[in-house]
């Protein structure tokens, strides 16, 4: 009979600095405790001579988690936070209703405080 083997772990990624990221505390989740998994920003890479390192977090709820191994670290691309803005219809009766709130205020802000007049490209 065959001995089953675990499926192969993610290759840990080298995050740095300002990369958002999900983070999986180890200890809470193997506890079976809520909370375990959080949002954070990478504030600072601690490199060790051994060629290791590991990363200081803040987490966007408040505090600061220090020294974290990146094989609890996932990326969160900044296209997926950006998916909902580079997709929604930005004509029509319903064009508010495809932009989230924060979009919607960031796209007010752009257009308030542009200081030019937009030019459409020659023929």
């Amino acid at each position: 009979m065959p001995i089953p083997t675990p499926a192969p772990a993610t290759a840990a990624t080298a995050f740095e600095v300002d990369d958002f990221v999900l983070y999986r505390d180890p200890a809470q989740f193997w506890r079976g405790e809520p909370g375990h998994t959080i949002v954070c920003r990478v504030t600072n890479v601690v490199r060790y001579s051994s060629g290791g390192c590991r990363y200081n977090l803040l987490p966007v709820t408040g505090g600061l988690i220090r020294e974290v191994q990146g094989d609890y670290m996932r990326l969160l691309p900044p296209a997926d936070a950006m998916r909902d803005i580079d997709t929604a219809p930005l004509n029509g009766d319903a064009a508010a209703d495809g932009v989230t709130a924060a979009a919607a205020a960031w796209l007010t802000q752009q257009a308030a405080t542009t200081t030019w007049r937009p030019e459409l490209p020659p023929h």
